[in-house]
């Protein structure tokens, strides 16, 4: 289960994983409004509730650092931790930067603008939707190296420096065989 900030570019991408594992199946947390972490947060609590009888195996929160605030990522983290299979990943400063990392290092971004030029270098077309084919598993595992390498030490709740993503944390969870 993921409930993410975005409502397109996040559960199209994270589609796209879950087609390179066909073991698991990914559901999402609708958007009725707002998309600040208290609000991500309130649909997946409100989803749990719901789906009560069918628990899923992972639940995942995944949101930008943007302009939110410390008090509200806390709530967040602290959810996270409450359950083994609870997750919380954050891209500083947003989802388009991991992204970035399919295609290159990610050490040339130098603002936010800067960011959206150098990935409309290797996606023409992004318009927060992403092309499914310019995202093979290669490309994936890359990111990842990439994500790791920049989050090293592993931040412990999530990213307080620019240009770092903790979102691999989620993609490897995706890719791995699951254990019956």
């Amino acid at each position: 289960m993921i409930a993410a900030e975005g409502e397109k570019t996040e559960p199209e991408y994270f589609d796209i994983v879950k087609g390179f594992n066909p073991e698991i199946s990914v559901k999402y947390a609708k958007k009725p409004s707002g998309s600040d972490p208290l609000q991500v947060l309130k649909r997946m609590k409100n989803y749990l509730k719901k789906e009560r009888s069918i628990p899923p195996y992972e639940a995942w929160l995944v949101v930008d650092k943007d302009q939110w605030l410390e008090e509200q990522l806390h709530e967040l983290r602290d959810w996270a931790r409450q359950e083994d299979n609870y997750g919380f990943v954050l891209s500083n400063p947003k989802f388009e930067y991991w992204l970035l990392l399919h295609f290159e290092a990610g050490t040339k971004v130098k603002s936010p603008e800067n960011l959206e030029n150098l990935l409309k270098k290797h996606l023409p077309d992004y318009d927060k939707g992403i092309a499914a084919r310019k995202f093979i598993r290669e490309r994936i595992e890359t990111a990842i190296c990439r994500a790791k390498k920049r989050d090293y030490p592993p931040c412990a709740d999530w990213p307080r420096e620019l240009y770092v993503t903790t979102v691999y944390r989620l993609v490897e969870k995706m890719l791995a065989p699951q254990n019956t």
